[in-house]
């Protein structure tokens, strides 16, 4: 017998819900780790080219930046067709956007390529897209442990993508090693499948709160906002560290081993750390452990440019950050669902993490800015310090009660 009022759906069966992780952690991880490996190419790119550090850093801003902006839309179009149908799109883009960096001559079309075409791409293959599917598709009870795990799957493809993209740089040069990612971005199609959502699976039986009030909602609460804000010293301070470490170490006297090492360590810590934090937002109110989190790499960076530069040093901060790397994006997926309920979370999570992609673009192209007029990553480092102070600052006072459904409902005749 169902509940009165709900609409009587069969539950998934375990292998369904574990296929579902799988697939869209797999999606994430390669994803986001050939996003995470492009401060690999940063050195061969513009030495090949002859092209500056902030003409590299400009067009990793720009991804930064579209992928922000793009992400509302296609989270409409996930939550209203449904995320497989987003999730193929984004693949595709993505082996486009590949091929045509490693073809591009000029930095404009270097631009288009590594900026627009790919910033499309994550947008449909990335956090939003994902975390909305697997949202939609688990039970409440297993969601928690569903995106932790889905996020952990993806720190692993992160993870094997450092070495990967070194040895492909190494025996392929900069533009093969792109063609082959595309390669393997092209092949990943069919893992789009399991990842098919139904909008309304999880939504009460009666009148559904049309998407223009969902966002309405949401923009008059204040939590929202907060969100918003927090996120943007997140994407910041992961958006530097990851195109600019590499340039950074070698700056200060160690070598490319030590910069794929730091790349490598950073992806093997996020694998536990966003599991955990994804498995402790079931039980622990998220938005302290966002808080901590920010704290947290404060200190670290912090320590990390106040103490000698050393082998051991950038590798135990490269530990600390990658454990806190992404564990904020199940935690603050996790408290939209929580205030807003899942039917439209793909697009509610878009316009939040639009906030956390302004931070990325300024966080990429202000590194190279910086370091072209002053010589030193310094400044960028003390920003990204003091971002993180004000997004635990931000994060504390969210109210984390869950919005009266009646209150996202259209009126009815």
């Amino acid at each position: 017998m169902t509940r009165p009022g709900t609409r009587n759906e069969a539950a998934p069966d375990s292998g369904t819900l574990w296929l579902a992780v799988l697939a869209g952690g797999l999606i994430m991880g390669l994803a986001l780790g050939v996003r995470h490996v492009q401060g690999l190419f940063l050195l061969p790119v513009t030495l090949d080219r002859g092209w500056s550090r902030e003409t590299f850093g400009l067009a990793m801003a720009v991804q930064n930046l579209v992928w922000g902006l793009a992400q509302p839309f296609t989270g409409m179009i996930a939550d209203r067709y449904g995320s497989a149908i987003v999730v193929a799109g984004g693949l595709m883009f993505y082996a486009a956007g590949l091929i045509f960096m490693a073809e591009a001559q000029t930095t404009f079309a270097f631009l288009l390529s590594a900026g627009l075409c790919i910033g499309i791409a994550l947008s449909g293959t990335a956090f939003a897209a994902i975390y909305g599917a697997l949202s939609r598709i688990m039970p409440a009870g297993r969601r928690s442990w569903a995106l932790g795990l889905a996020g952990a799957v993806g720190g692993l493809g992160q993870f094997a993508m450092v070495p990967a993209a070194q040895a492909l740089i190494g025996g392929w040069a900069w533009a093969g090693a792109l063609v082959i990612l595309a390669t393997v971005m092209a092949l990943l199609l069919p893992a789009a499948f399991p990842l098919r959502d139904r909008a309304d699976a999880q939504t009460p039986a009666g009148p559904e709160p049309s998407m223009a009030a969902a966002i309405a909602a949401a923009f008059r609460h204040r939590g929202f906002w907060l969100l918003n804000l927090g996120f943007v010293a997140c994407g910041f301070q992961l958006a530097f560290i990851a195109t600019h470490l590499p340039a950074y170490l070698a700056d200060r006297g160690l070598g490319a081993a030590e910069a794929v090492a730091s790349l490598a360590i950073i992806a093997l810590a996020n694998v536990a750390g966003t599991y955990l934090f994804g498995l402790w937002g079931g039980s622990l109110r998220r938005k302290y452990l966002l808080a901590a989190i920010y704290l947290a790499r404060a200190a670290a960076m912090m320590l990390f440019v106040l103490l000698p530069v050393s082998t051991i040093g950038v590798y135990l901060f490269a530990a600390v950050m990658g454990f806190l790397w992404l564990g904020t994006v199940p935690l603050t997926n996790g408290l939209i669902a929580q205030l807003f309920g899942v039917r439209y979370i793909t697009t509610l999570f878009g316009f939040v993490f639009l906030g956390h992609q302004l931070g990325s673009f300024f966080g990429v192209w202000l590194g190279g800015y910086v370091f072209v007029t002053t010589g030193s990553y310094q400044g960028i480092w003390l920003v990204a310090i003091v971002l993180g102070l004000l997004a635990a600052l931000l994060h504390w006072p969210i109210d984390d009660r869950p919005v009266v459904r009646d209150h996202l409902r259209t009126a009815t005749p």
